[in-house]
């Protein structure tokens, strides 16, 4: 059984999480728009993937004895000024969300609450992994400067196919 002061924090994620998957959905159409496909596809991509992360905590929470609240989100932007400027916002995000994540764990000790803690270290790797890919894109663009964004959006996705070699190697 969940204790509450952890279920309200796992709540609280829910939205977090959710509202990420809004923000990158909203981050692929206004680059869809713009006619960057290959962008627009991997932050909808994102998007699908924080939703899932959702899911994950409503899951869990529900599954420890506590209930899930699915909250009503905040609108994200639906503007963006330029592409590394939405790629500086996505990793701001990941950051966020990483502290997030980290204060669930501290709470998780205090609590003495291991069974959470244990299952959130997924979380935890995950935001290294995030970070470190916001990271690696922010690096291209800065390697290519305020020129032509062209080869940026074509393989962008292969940087995505790049990420997951580097997972499966890693584990």
């Amino acid at each position: 059984m969940l204790n509450k002061k952890i279920e309200k924090a796992l709540n609280e994620q829910v939205e977090k999480e959710g509202y990420s998957s809004a923000l990158y959905l909203a981050m692929a159409s206004w680059a869809e728009v713009k006619g960057m496909a290959g962008i627009a596809s991997w932050l909808y991509v994102q998007s699908d993937e924080e939703r899932l992360h959702m899911l994950k905590f409503i899951r869990y929470i529900n599954e420890r004895g506590g209930k899930a609240i699915v909250p009503a989100l905040r609108q994200p932007g639906k503007d963006q000024s330029n592409v590394k400027k939405m790629f500086e916002e996505v990793l701001k995000h990941e950051q966020f969300i990483s502290a997030s994540i980290n204060e669930i764990v501290a709470l998780c000790v205090a609590e003495r609450d291991y069974t959470t803690q244990h299952w959130i270290q997924w979380f935890v790797n995950e935001q290294i992994e995030e970070e470190a890919n916001a990271t690696k894109i922010l690096d291209k663009l800065n390697l290519i400067g305020d020129g032509n964004l062209y080869l940026f959006d074509r393989d962008i996705m292969s940087l995505r196919a790049a990420e997951g070699a580097d997972a499966a190697v890693a584990t």
